[in-house]
């Protein structure tokens, strides 16, 4: 990883974003409440299995620790990492107990083999740079054989209309912080996970309901980031029916293959 990738203007821009985002924009208890719903549970329920307590577990990009929560509830704990220190500090007020470090993804402060899995939740799309140089870190950090279990946003119909519609209207961005985002499609993320030594062994096309949720109207609750009885009702009907080319998200569980 090279200093100058760190150092670019949007890098430095989506760090600013996520500082401000987990600081002053972001309500703690309502973060929580996404927990319990039911794509967070349906997610934790595919990946679960893989993670043993016997190893130690690391959360890369944790935020506000919604997921280290769920864990917990699992009997499971994990260290939480995340640049934005502003957001591990307010973790730190709710749950004292919960080992918290400030750091870097890409340049993790862990010895080589440190970790039985590595989770991460909606991180890796944030980089103009790509996947690889954090993959590969995440790859140093964990043992042989150990486990990776990674969330992306994919290509879906919402995304692909939201690219068309801004590129035909030529609409500024909306107010608010800016930060990188993209999406990868299957064989795209596929690729980045070998090149970086990891080995495929589960993908799963997950958030059907949120990709709905993304249309507006009638797919959402007044709650926070709440799917509709609606969008719920669709959302699993297209799981069956067009799972990949409907979902959200992608799930893959990959293992450590490299020396």
């Amino acid at each position: 990883m090279t200093e100058t990738m760190l150092d670019s203007g949007t890098y430095r821009e989506t760090r600013a974003a996520w500082e401000r985002i987990w600081g002053e924009e972001t309500d703690f208890s309502l973060e929580l409440q996404t927990v319990d719903y039911a794509r967070s549970k349906h997610v934790r329920s595919l990946y679960l299995p893989y993670l043993s307590p016997t190893h130690p577990i690391l959360e890369a990009g944790c935020g506000l620790g919604v997921e280290l929560i769920g864990l917990s509830r699992q009997g499971l704990s994990a260290i939480g990492l995340d640049y934005a220190t502003n957001a591990l500090l307010e973790l730190h007020d709710r749950q004292p107990r919960f080992r918290l470090v400030g750091g870097d993804i890409h340049r993790l402060p862990f010895p080589d083999g440190a970790f039985g899995a590595y989770l991460s939740f909606g991180v890796l799309e944030h980089f103009e740079f790509g996947p690889e140089p954090a993959l590969r870190e995440a790859s140093r950090v964990l043992r042989p054989d150990g486990v990776l279990v990674l969330t992306v946003p994919y290509p879906n119909f919402v995304w692909r209309w939201a690219r068309l519609r801004t590129a035909s209207t030529g609409r500024a961005p909306a107010p608010g912080p800016r930060y990188f985002e993209t999406a990868y499609s299957l064989r795209r993320l596929e690729g980045h996970l070998r090149a970086a030594g990891f080995a495929v062994t589960a993908r799963h096309p997950v958030g059907h309901s949120f990709a709905l949720w993304g249309l507006g109207g009638p797919f959402r609750d007044p709650g926070y980031y709440q799917t509709s009885f609606l969008a719920e009702r669709l959302g699993n009907l297209m799981e069956r029916v067009f799972a990949w080319p409907m979902c959200h998200a992608t799930l893959v569980i990959g293992r450590k293959t490299a020396a």
